[in-house]
């Protein structure tokens, strides 16, 4: 992988093949059907959403999707996230299985709370 800096989502997309760049589209569009205004960008190198602040990051790796949504989401949903690797800022979605929609979808949100209750 070309680890050129990226300007936007589109370009970072662009650089995977036919399959991951669907895969990418797919976690998008259920990012942007959570948070509809948030802002698209790029923050250390990876597709960012963020509204009043980051909500969530994600990147493709070779045997997973990384999922970076910071640790208060993570442990917020723990029983959720019990079939996935995680760590403390980071869920790893296998390439193999179908994306928890509504469990990515109430991560963004939840953040998007904490953005809110902070302002």
């Amino acid at each position: 992988m070309d680890h050129k800096a990226f300007t936007n989502i589109d370009e970072y997309i662009a650089q995977f093949d036919t399959e991951q760049q669907a895969l990418l589209q797919r976690i998008r569009e259920i990012l942007q059907q959570a948070a509809p205004m948030a802002e698209e960008t790029i923050s250390y190198q990876m597709p960012t959403f963020r509204q009043r602040g980051n909500l969530i990051h994600f990147a493709l790796f070779k045997n997973h999707l990384g999922i970076y949504p910071g640790p208060e989401a993570i442990t917020h949903y723990q029983a959720e996230l019990a079939p996935y690797k995680t760590s403390k800022g980071t869920i790893q979605l296998p390439l193999d299985a179908p994306l928890p929609q509504q469990l990515l979808q109430n991560i963004v949100r939840f953040n998007l709370d904490r953005m809110n209750a902070k302002a």
